[in-house]
C-alpha cells in the first residue's frame, strides 16, 4: 500500500474470466466474484455483457452491479475530441463511479473476458485507479491460448517466437509484421477481416492461416481462414499462424512443380539488418542455399535443410537452388547486403533464364547494402551523386576497372569501392589510390569500414593520400569523397563525413 492509498477504502480487483466457458474461470476469480460488494462489467449499448454472462453462475444476487456501457461501438462520433476523446471521457466517468464505491469501503470486482491486461477493457480502469487504491489483478486464459487449444496445434516450438498483432493496423504494417513472424495471432477481426486477409495473402501466409471464432463459447467455429466469408466474421475471432515446425520431414510434403527460389538480401551483418519480408522468406523456406559464412548468420530452424558452399561457385550454387525448386522445394538463396549489388541475384537469374529453369518462380528481396551501412556509420558521404565500383578483377580485367575509376573521378563522383582486396589480390587498393590522386586532393576524406554491423566492426576516416592498402581486406568497403565532401569534427570529438547536396556552378560542373 502506497502513501496515497487509504486503509479504509475498498479493494479493486481486475478479474480475468478466460475465453468464454464458465468452467475455465479460475478458482481465485470465482472466489472474488462471489464475495465482492460491487461487480462491474463493460457492455455495448444494447445492454448485454459477455463478461457478465460468463460470470453469472458465480454471482450471489446480493452484489451491486455496475454496468459500464460504451457510448459508441464504431469510430464515428460528434464528440469534439473525436472517437478517442469520447472513449477517454467514458473511461474517466466509469473510473469515477468505481472510485465512489472504493471510497465508501466497498470491494469492487471488474470483470474482463480473457486476461484483464491483454487487450482488455479493464486496463483503462487499472491505469486510472490502481495507483490510488489497493489493487489485485487475477489473470485469465487468453483468447490466444484458447484458439491454440481448439486448433490442437502448437503455437511455438524450439526457438520460434510468437507475435500478437492487432488487426486494426494499416495493411502495409500488417503485411510487414506477418511476413516477419514465426508464429502469429491476429486479434480484433470483425470489420478488419478483409484487410487482414489481404495482408496474409501479400505476405505469402494465407495458406497457413487458421480462423477461430468464439473459442469455448456458443457458436464456436474453426476453419482455414482462406475459406471464411468476411461478411460473417465477428469481433470475437482471431487468425492464427501456428508453429512452422512441421510434423513431417520436408521431403514428404513436397510436390513436383510447386517450388520456388527467393534470393534474400540479409544486409551486411546479422538479424538487426533484415527486412521483415526477408525474415519471413527465410522462415518459410524448406531449404537455404548460400555461402557458408552467410548461412551461419541465419537462425537454425527445425526441419529446414542448409546447403552451404564456397564463395567462388556462384553459378553452381544458383543451379543447385533451381534444381531443388524444380523438385518442389521452397528455396531461399542467402546473399549478404543487397542480392542485386555484386551478389547472388545476377547469378540466379542468369541460370534461371536457361530453358531448363524458365518456369521456376524466382523473386529477389532487397537488403541493406554495405555502402549504405558504411555511410550511415560515418555520416552522409553518399549525400550527392556517387558511383559503385568493384575493384575485383577476377571477373573483369583490371583495365576495365581503371577505366571506370577514371571516368568517375573525372565526373567528381563520390566512390563506393567494393571487393577492394583479398589474400590473392593485394595490389588493387594501391593502384586505385594512385589513380584517384590524379584527380582528388590528398586531403580527400576516405571512409574505411570493415564488418559493419558485425562483432568486429571498425570504421575509420583517413585521407586519400594516407590510405594504406595493408589495412584493407575483402570485408572492408571504401567510400572515397568527391571534391566537395567534408570531414568535420563535431563538439563530441567525433569526426563526421558528409557530401553537400548542392554542387558549385561553373564551367567545370
Amino acid at each position: 500500500m502506497t502513501e496515497h492509498q487509504k486503509p479504509s477504502t475498498g479493494r479493486l480487483y481486475g478479474v480475468g474470466l478466460g475465453p468464454g466457458d464458465p468452467s475455465l474461470v479460475t478458482v481465485r476469480a470465482a472466489e472474488l466474484i462471489g464475495k465482492a460488494d460491487v461487480v462491474a462489467y463493460h457492455s455495448a449499448r444494447h445492454g448485454r455483457s459477455i463478461a457478465r454472462s460468463i460470470a453469472e453462475r458465480y454471482l450471489t444476487g446480493g452484489q451491486i452491479e455496475e454496468k459500464l456501457v460504451y457510448p459508441l461501438t464504431v469510430e464515428t462520433t460528434d464528440h469534439p475530441g473525436g472517437y478517442r476523446g469520447a472513449l477517454d471521457e467514458f473511461y474517466e466517468e466509469a473510473a469515477a463511479r468505481l472510485a465512489a464505491h472504493l471510497d465508501a469501503g466497498r470491494d469492487v470486482v471488474v470483470l474482463a473476458e480473457g486476461d484483464p491486461l491483454f487487450y482488455g477493457s479493464y486496463q483503462h480502469m487499472h491505469k486510472r485507479l490502481a495507483h490510488r487504491y489497493p489493487t489485485e489483478v487475477v489473470p485469465g486464459v487468453t483468447s490466444v491460448s484458447a484458439a491454440a487449444a481448439r486448433l490442437g496445434q502448437p503455437l511455438t516450438e524450439a526457438e520460434e517466437t510468437l507475435t500478437v498483432i492487432p488487426g486494426t493496423l494499416p495493411e502495409e504494417e500488417l503485411t510487414a509484421r506477418i511476413a516477419a513472424a514465426d508464429s502469429a495471432v491476429i486479434m480484433k477481426l470483425g470489420r478488419t477481416f478483409p484487410t487482414v486477409r489481404r495482408a496474409l495473402e501479400r505476405a505469402g501466409r494465407l495458406a497457413d492461416a487458421q480462423y477461430v471464432e468464439r473459442a469455448f463459447m456458443a457458436g464456436e467455429r474453426i476453419a482455414p481462414l482462406a475459406e471464411v466469408d468476411g461478411e460473417t466474421v465477428p469481433y470475437f475471432s482471431v487468425a492464427v499462424l501456428p508453429s512452422k515446425v512441421a510434423p513431417l520431414e520436408p521431403e514428404v510434403r513436397l510436390s513436383e512443380g510447386t517450388g520456388s527460389v527467393t534470393v534474400v538480401g540479409t544486409g551486411p551483418a546479422g538479424p538487426l539488418w533484415l527486412t521483415p519480408e526477408a525474415r519471413g522468406a527465410l522462415a518459410e523456406a524448406t531449404d537455404l542455399v548460400g555461402y557458408t559464412t552467410y548461412l551461419a548468420r541465419v537462425p537454425e530452424r527445425p526441419g529446414q535443410r542448409r546447403h552451404g558452399s564456397d564463395n567462388k561457385v556462384e553459378s553452381e550454387r544458383a543451379e543447385y537452388a533451381l534444381d531443388l525448386a524444380r523438385r518442389g522445394h521452397r528455396v531461399a538463396v542467402v546473399s549478404s547486403g543487397d542480392p542485386g549489388v555484386f551478389a547472388m541475384a545476377t547469378a540466379v537469374l542468369e541460370v534461371a533464364c536457361e530453358e531448363a529453369y524458365r518456369d521456376v518462380p524466382v523473386r529477389i528481396l532487397p537488403g541493406m547494402t554495405a555502402a549504405h551501412a558504411a555511410a550511415s556509420r560515418a555520416g552522409a558521404p553518399l549525400g550527392h551523386d556517387y558511383a559503385v565500383v568493384s575493384l575485383s578483377d577476377r571477373l573483369k580485367p583490371w583495365g576495365a576497372v581503371a577505366k571506370r575509376l577514371r571516368a568517375a573521378a573525372e565526373a567528381d563522383l563520390v566512390l563506393a569501392l567494393y571487393n577492394p582486396g583479398s589474400q590473392s589480390r593485394t595490389t588493387q587498393v594501391g593502384l586505385a589510390r594512385d589513380l584517384l590522386l590524379e584527380y582528388r586532393a590528398p586531403e580527400t576524406p576516405v571512409v574505411m569500414a570493415r564488418d559493419v554491423g558485425g562483432p568486429t566492426e571498425r570504421v575509420r576516416i583517413v585521407r586519400l593520400g594516407e590510405l594504406d592498402p595493408a589495412l584493407v581486406d575483402m570485408r572492408t568497403i571504401l567510400l572515397i569523397g568527391s571534391s566537395q565532401t567534408q570531414a568535420v569534427e563535431r563538439g563530441s570529438g567525433v569526426e563526421v563525413v558528409w557530401t553537400p547536396r548542392r554542387y558549385p556552378e561553373g564551367p567545370e560542373a
